[in-house]
């Protein structure tokens, strides 16, 4: 918000108010929501598969790669735990901009 000479301070202009982005992001989602309709069970099942694969496949890469590191220097555990910790954080962080994505 601008303050003018007299101390009143004057409204953002539309486009950038934050309410009216949020009132119109909201409008569009139930238009679409009301053109397009509820996903359907098969769609949502298939969401979930995928999800499971976005978070499993980084986070077995890391147990591998962490098993197979540990395997050659002789380390006990001492890879295999960060990287499999590794795998589930980008698998997670995958997970959640797939998901804002949608």
């Amino acid at each position: 918000m601008k303050v003018t000479s007299d101390k009143q301070p004057t409204p953002p202009p539309p486009d950038e108010d934050p309410l009216v982005r949020e009132v119109r992001l909201r409008r569009d989602r139930k238009e679409r929501w009301l053109r397009e309709g509820d996903m359907s069970i098969g769609r949502r099942l298939a969401q979930i598969g995928v999800l499971g694969w976005i978070i499993i496949v980084p986070t077995l890469g890391g147990l591998f790669l962490g098993h197979w590191i540990d395997k050659r220097l002789e380390t006990g555990i001492f890879w295999t735990g960060p990287l499999l910790v590794a795998g589930l954080l980008i698998g997670g962080c995958s997970a959640w901009k797939w998901m804002n994505t949608r």
